[in-house]
């Protein structure tokens, strides 16, 4: 089972990614699980998601306190909130962020693997917005492989509409153009 908790804040889409991966590995066969941490936010506030992918039945109704994999939607993030609280040692940190796998690795202390991608980049040339959520999700995929890309193409044209091809392009960059540091 991969275990993934997404940071990112209110309006940026983490909790529409966390469904539409689980539903890719429900379409292929996996079992999956995609659930928010909601409190009191806001748009702009910090925001937590969750997933989990097994290729067998998912019992555990819980919440993720050791993820395998932490997603950073917002770099801004890092510093405000311990990204990286209970994220196991042979894990992957994957951030959105212009910055190298080594400087991130860096400025968090994390001696796993870390991955980095400028989405926002990406989001802005591709979708015309800065929302990284698709375009992270490409990075997730090519990282740790919960689900294949071909999966979310049906999602993307249900959610997306005339917007799907966009977002589809711009999952597919950050595939491509994702930099990864294995663990120290």
């Amino acid at each position: 089972m991969i275990e993934i908790r997404w940071h990112g804040r209110g309006g940026q889409g983490a909790v529409t990614t966390v469904e539409m991966l689980s539903q890719a590995a429900i379409a292929e066969g996996k079992y999956a699980q995609g659930f928010p941490s909601f409190g009191p936010e806001r748009r702009g506030a910090p925001v937590a998601a969750f997933n989990r992918v097994d290729e067998k039945q998912i019992k555990i109704r819980s919440g993720i306190y050791k993820p395998d994999v932490v997603v950073v939607l917002d770099p801004t993030l890092i510093g405000l909130v311990n990204v990286t609280d209970g994220l196991k040692d042979g894990g992957v940190l994957i951030v959105n962020t212009a910055k190298s796998p080594e400087e991130v690795r860096k400025s968090t202390g994390y001696r796993g693997t870390v991955a980095t991608v400028d989405a926002t980049k990406i989001a802005r040339e591709e979708l015309g917005v800065p929302i990284t959520n698709t375009t992270m999700l490409g990075a997730v995929i090519k990282a740790v492989s919960p689900i294949k890309v071909d999966s979310l193409t049906d999602l993307l044209k249900h959610r997306f509409g005339r917007l799907a091809q966009r977002n589809m392009t711009a999952l597919k960059r950050a595939f491509t153009e994702l930099n990864i540091l294995k663990a120290a």
